[in-house]
Formats: C-alpha cells, sequence, structure tokens
C-alpha cells in the first residue's frame, strides 16, 4: 500500500433507502430478543421451571407455545414487510408494531429479581432504543413534492 501527498477527503456519506434502515432495526431487535431469552436460561432453576412446564408464571402448553411463536414471528416478518410493503402503509405498520411492542419488551421484567436488574434493564432498554429508532425513521419518512399543473414543481408544497 502506498501513501501519497494528498489531504483525504472527508469520507462520503452513502444514503440508506428508509426501508432498508428499518429492516436492519428489526433484525437487530430480533437477534436481542432471542439472545436475551437464550441467556436467561442460564438463571439458576429457570430450566428446571421449563422442564415442570412454567415459564414466568404461565404453563407452557399449547396456548402458551402458538401466543409465544406470535410474538416473535411478528418482529421476524417486519423484517420482511419492511422491504417490501408499499411505503404509505409500510409507515404505518412499522408505527403500530413498533408502539405494541413497548409494552411487549417492558413486560419482560415483570416478576423478576432485582438480582437480574442490570440484565433485563440493559437488554429491555436496547430493546426500546431500537423500537424508538423504529418509530423514528417510520415517522420522518421523506416525502416527496407533489407537482401542481401549471405551476413550478419547485414551488409546490408538501
Amino acid at each position: 500500500m502506498t501513501r501519497t501527498d494528498r489531504p483525504a477527503g472527508a469520507l462520503q456519506e452513502a444514503h440508506i433507502p428508509v426501508q432498508a434502515k428499518l429492516a436492519a432495526a428489526w433484525a437487530s431487535f430480533m437477534f436481542l430478543y432471542i439472545y436475551v431469552d437464550y441467556l436467561a436460561l442460564y438463571k439458576p432453576g429457570f430450566i428446571n421451571d421449563i422442564l415442570v412446564g412454567v415459564v414466568h408464571e404461565f404453563d407452557t402448553g399449547p396456548t402458551f407455545v402458538a401466543l409465544a411463536l406470535t410474538v416473535v414471528a411478528i418482529p421476524i416478518l417486519m423484517i420482511l414487510l419492511s422491504t417490501t410493503l408499499p411505503a404509505r402503509v409500510n409507515r404505518a405498520t412499522n408505527l403500530v408494531v413498533a408502539t405494541l411492542y413497548i409494552p411487549v419488551s417492558v413486560y419482560n421484567a415483570e416478576g423478576e429479581s432485582w438480582t437480574y436488574f442490570y440484565f433485563y434493564g440493559l437488554s429491555i432498554g436496547l430493546e426500546l432504543l431500537l423500537l424508538a429508532f423504529i418509530l423514528r425513521a417510520a415517522w420522518t419518512w421523506p416525502r416527496t413534492i407533489r407537482a401542481t399543473a401549471g405551476r413550478d414543481p419547485a414551488q409546490a408544497r408538501v
């Protein structure tokens, strides 16, 4: 590799479409969500509770498993939907789903001991930051300027 005496210019910012940002945020959310559940297995007694059919005071019957799958499947599908839905529907869907997942994320700390405060505080905090990013990205989705007949498009208002 050779060095030149020319000064390096500023780094160029790549334009990333809102859809890609949303899909990346949902993928990050899912990785975090899955790893928090995985790491919870290391808490003393957690696996024993699962073996006797209890998770967070819920019986692990068919209803629990179906609801758990639903709670996980929605953000998984949001990765795909964020890249394929039309802009207007995409924006609304991301705003609704991210808003609904705020209490879902906070509920994960329900009934936990203060011993694991840092673990749940950090994981829920990170999940909420990702959801806030999704809400902000969807809320501030760039709009196109409408051109009106007989007017200069540069003078048209949004």
